[in-house]
């Protein structure tokens, strides 16, 4: 196609918008609440994901050590702990230390631990986070045969009931998510349909007059790629305002953080307007009959 060609093409789909304005309006509208229904699900989605894989990277295990482990074993336990692939992170709590890091968590309480100092109840340990945090599990199982270990303490039946509910989680906001694709597809596809059915009279008098398919179709493919584009539009600029305003006015609850406003909002820009411009041009393709 030579460009002066697909330049009148362009010019004539853009007229086409103007020269039917309400028509134009509702089509672009009935995208943008499409659209901005998704996106807010999809927003929501992806933060309930990250905030399953916050909660999981909260999994830690306790590796007791048992009374009169000296110095040398501790540090030869600890060198074995960090030279396993499955282990991400390994810290040594002294007793001391923890009965320093209980005094503070007490605060006010804390001269109910008088007298411990000489007398410390509390056993030497190391605090150990599976690399990956269904491995949990298996990790533990493997620490516990080492001579030097006394026990290995986590909330097991917590932590599996906790990838339970992860998992299904994940596969519930996938699956919604899908749905919606299928849903904002088939909104978007029955509004290009009615518009085309509205203007049947204008195609039927171009084909009177001896227009080609292509000079038909061409207009109505650069007029569906603006609706959709037009129609992202509107959702984008609310979610990305929006959500910049929840991330930086909604402080952190505990662990949990919400999804940085940069990659996450590029990505979900992204997907409306690939939706919203594929959606329209497909239908016009397929509805189009010339």
């Amino acid at each position: 196609m030579k460009v002066r060609t697909l330049g009148r093409h362009c010019r004539e789909g853009l007229l086409n918008l103007g020269r039917n304005g309400w028509m134009t309006v509702a089509s672009i509208s009935a995208v943008a609440v499409t659209l901005l229904i998704l996106g807010v699900f999809v927003v929501m989605a992806w933060n309930v994901q990250n905030l399953s894989r916050q909660v999981e990277q909260q999994v830690q295990m306790n590796v007791i050590l048992k009374d009169g482990t000296t110095p040398e074993q501790i540090k030869a336990v600890q060198q074995w702990l960090v030279a396993r692939p499955d282990v991400a992170k390994v810290t040594f709590v002294s007793k001391e230390q923890g009965l320093a890091n209980l005094r503070a968590s007490l605060k006010q309480d804390s001269n109910l631990l008088d007298g411990l100092d000489k007398q410390n109840p509390l056993p030497d340990k190391f605090v150990v986070q599976a690399k990956d945090p269904r491995m949990t599990g298996q990790v533990a199982a493997a620490i516990e045969k080492l001579p030097e270990v006394d026990s290995v303490r986590y909330a097991r039946d917590m932590v599996e009931r906790l990838f339970q509910v992860t998992r299904i989680v994940r596969d519930i906001g996938l699956i919604f998510i899908v749905g919606l694709l299928f849903t904002a597809m088939f909104l978007i596809a029955n509004t290009i349909k009615l518009t085309i059915f509205a203007r049947r009279r204008e195609i039927e008098i171009m084909k009177l007059v001896g227009a080609t398919n292509g000079f038909i179709r061409w207009p109505f493919f650069v007029e569906g790629i603006f609706l959709g584009a037009l129609g992202a539009l509107f959702p984008i600029v609310v979610i990305v305002v929006a959500y910049r305003y929840l991330v930086d006015a909604v402080p952190s609850f505990y662990y949990f953080q919400l999804v940085p406003a940069h990659p996450l909002l590029e990505q979900m820009a992204a997907l409306l307007l690939g939706v919203g411009v594929w959606g329209s041009v497909v239908s016009m393709r397929r509805f189009l009959r010339v």
